[in-house]
């Protein structure tokens, strides 16, 4: 029963399992091919993981999919779209009263402990979905840097120029083109979901309005 009540998170985790284990797969024959064209040695799936290359691939996705929410989280407390699941019905926008919220004096005995908190304790609670998102994007994007500095001063070294320091990285094509490629991608995805819920249907799927609902309804779910 527990399995069953956790599917959905389950199901993912299970899906992100596999392909990290495909892409640290796919990822070694690519890195073994380019070695042996280049004269190197070739490496081993638990070596390859442990590169610096591998390292970054896995972080600048990890980070641009973190951006992704954290701004999500943020935006859709003011930001709304007339007729999308994604979006609070008109006039609803802000943080809501304390009431809506069912903090403070109006917490339910089932209400989580810092519901019924003041002071910072409250403030944690109340922000603490975007604040994670943001941790996590930040530190993903940060091992991304370094990671990715590691593999771009290698490339240098095997080509006889000197390598460069982080602050140099950051600031460089290689580190913006890999992290625009990712941003770009998600920002579209996210306006595609909020735009065509508006008009198409998936019937049973929380993330759709019932089908016969009218395109004008919004923050409706089926």
């Amino acid at each position: 029963m527990k399995i069953r009540q956790n599917a959905l998170s389950l199901a993912f985790l299970g899906l992100f399992a596999a392909a990290l284990v495909g892409q640290a797969i796919a990822g070694t024959a690519d890195y073994n091919d380019r070695q042996l064209v280049d004269g190197g040695s070739t490496v081993s799936v638990v070596q390859y993981v442990a590169t610096s290359e591998f390292a970054v691939d896995v972080a600048e996705n990890w980070q641009s999919e973190y951006l992704q929410f954290f701004l999500f989280v943020l935006v859709t407390v003011w930001l709304i779209q007339r007729g999308s699941t994604e979006s609070k019905p008109p006039g609803e926008e802000g943080a809501g009263s304390d009431e809506e919220q069912k903090v403070g004096r109006h917490a339910k005995a089932d209400s989580p402990a810092w519901a019924a908190e003041t002071g910072f304790r409250h403030w944690l609670f109340s922000n603490s979905l975007g604040l994670t998102m943001g941790f996590v994007f930040v530190a993903s994007w940060l091992a991304q840097s370094v990671a990715g500095m590691a593999a771009h001063n290698g490339e240098r070294l095997s080509e006889l120029r000197d390598p460069i320091s982080w602050g140099q990285y950051v600031l460089s094509p290689d580190f913006w083109s890999r992290t625009l490629q990712n941003w770009q991608s998600e920002f579209l995805a996210v306006a595609s979901m909020v735009v065509l819920s508006i008009y198409l249907r998936q019937r049973g799927s929380p993330e759709s309005k019932p089908v016969g609902e009218p395109h004008s309804s919004t923050g409706v779910s089926g």
